[in-house]
């Protein structure tokens, strides 16, 4: 492997780690799967979202909608509304995310059962 290739890697390797940690925070998981039916407002997400607090929430969706994942949209009513929605690239993103919290819910159980295991043989 020659320095260009190790540097590449290396750059890989930092980008793809702060995407997976973006995307893999418990709040954008929850909040992807809030939008992946349908537009939302602020409120309804944070309804939707459990023990999020508004600056989370507010965090959470600045940073999705800087990323392209989630799109604000400002509908010219009095007062005006605002929707969020999931962008194209935000849809990609909801399957493996839905994936995942159901595999995350399916098999909490067993993986508190082997930390139970784990914390007490040592």
């Amino acid at each position: 492997m020659d320095m260009t290739t190790q540097i590449d890697a290396s750059n890989d390797c930092a980008g793809v780690s702060s995407l997976l940690n973006r995307v893999g925070d418990k709040w954008t998981v929850q909040v992807v799967v809030a939008l992946q039916d349908d537009a939302r407002r602020f409120n309804e997400i944070k309804r939707r979202v459990a023990g999020i607090s508004q600056q989370m929430l507010t965090r959470t969706l600045k940073s999705l909608e800087r990323d392209g994942l989630v799109e604000r949209c400002v509908r010219p009513t009095t007062p005006p509304q605002v929707e969020y929605r999931l962008t194209e690239l935000g849809r990609s993103l909801s399957k493996p995310v839905k994936e995942l919290a159901e595999w995350a819910i399916s098999h909490r159980a067993a993986i508190r059962d082997n930390q139970v295991r784990y914390d007490t043989n040592r």
